[in-house]
């Protein structure tokens, strides 16, 4: 065997002088981020009151609530939680369809291809960013307040907090096609509206198909918590079980809830991957 060449280190520290002789401040830069970090963590739990008796005290009386939630049962309720657990699905149904609806044509106007203008492309996308930074919760509190208690403020607070989050990813996925297509349709005559029509939304519908599929699973979890604070469905069952230490009733109610985004996730999943086929095929 031959042996590797002996390296010249003196040779190396001549040629690379940044690396072997870096500043003190980028020598420094990591230690100090950690120390910060940690000094960070230490001020926020001094600050938030953390004790580890209550959190060990808070665990045994977890323990206990646990124990009282076995076995789940339903007693003679269970029509009405099916009832609203229907309310939960189809306010993330309906919320999330709303969204992807209105959100696609304002998508157009704040993606770079479609709108190359950044005086107009600017307002379109703050506009998408001053929706998406409130929460789906409070977004809730709002349209309670708005049109009163029910399922019909939990779809309004799905769709608009929706909207804004929709409206940043189809733009994204509208960036990201490919011009080729589009140039075609230039070349061939084609108006404008032609190529949004024949060479961009061919291309990212199927993006745009999977993007909805898992905002619907993930907005059965948040229609359960918005029905908590009013917004009807099967959230607003948990709360008063909760309110009433119905810890068995409790108990059955999240397992509904589990099986019930268990069962959307695997169908959503499916159909990714049939959307996914479907595009790679074509």
């Amino acid at each position: 065997m031959s042996r590797p060449p002996e390296v010249n280190t003196d040779e190396l520290r001549v040629r690379y002088p940044n690396v072997f002789n870096r500043p003190a401040s980028s020598r420094l830069a990591t230690p100090a981020m950690i120390v910060i970090a940690l000094a960070i963590l230490v001020f926020g739990l001094i600050d938030l009151d953390f004790s580890p008796s209550r959190l060990i005290a808070g665990i045994n009386q977890l323990g206990w609530i646990t124990l009282m939630m076995i076995p789940p049962d339903p007693g003679t309720s269970l029509p009405i939680y099916l009832k609203a657990l229907g309310e939960t699905l189809s306010i993330a149904l309906l919320g999330t369809t709303l969204a992807a609806t209105f959100a696609l044509p304002v998508s157009l106007l704040a993606a770079r291809n479609v709108v190359p203008s950044g005086i107009f492309r600017f307002p379109v996308r703050r506009f998408l960013d001053s929706i998406r930074g409130v929460d789906t919760l409070i977004w809730a509190l709002v349209w309670i307040n708005v049109v009163g208690l029910g399922p019909f403020a939990g779809v309004l607070a799905i769709a608009v907090a929706d909207f804004g989050a929709f409206g940043k990813l189809f733009s994204e996925a509208i960036e990201g096609a490919d011009q080729k297509q589009v140039e075609g349709i230039r070349a061939s005559g084609g108006s404008a509206l032609h190529e949004i029509r024949f060479g961009l939304l061919p291309q990212v519908l199927p993006v745009i198909a999977g993007q909805v599929l898992y905002f619907i699973e993930s907005n059965t979890r948040s229609a359960t918590i918005i029905g908590i604070v009013g917004a009807g469905g099967i959230g607003l069952q948990l709360a008063e079980q909760i309110r009433v230490l119905e810890w068995q009733k409790v108990s059955f109610l999240i397992l509904m809830i589990l099986v019930a985004v268990a069962a959307i996730d695997w169908i959503s999943g499916k159909l990714r991957f049939a959307i996914i086929g479907q595009r790679a095929v074509a």
